[in-house]
């Protein structure tokens, strides 16, 4: 596990950074090697995405969980499929990197 450069997450808020430690750490048993993990790939995302295309994948995913027409806005549209597949490449490239 490496450390990715202040630089590259410095544009991302504190709390936007906490929130996705945190909801890692959940998902893999909030143990002190999880935290090391979870914040390396929270490390290796912030480097590969820029804050605005990460609020912006996630703010897609979020509005597809919204049921009937107006969640519908929120799926299969191009544009929203590429936000959410650089997140997801990011974070496959994170899991690579961070996650024995």
């Amino acid at each position: 596990m490496g450390s990715t450069p202040l630089a590259a997450t410095a544009d991302y808020p504190t709390d936007v950074t906490a929130d996705y430690v945190f909801g890692c750490m959940s998902s893999n048993g909030n143990t002190r090697t999880a935290l090391e993990q979870c914040s390396c790939s929270f490390d290796v995302v912030a480097s590969l995405l820029p804050y605005d295309r990460y609020v912006e994948a996630s703010t897609f995913l979020s509005m597809q969980q919204v049921s009937g027409e107006k969640g519908a806005l929120f799926r299969g549209g191009v544009e929203q499929k590429a936000a959410i597949d650089a997140l997801r490449r990011a974070q496959a490239e994170a899991e690579i990197r961070c996650f024995d």
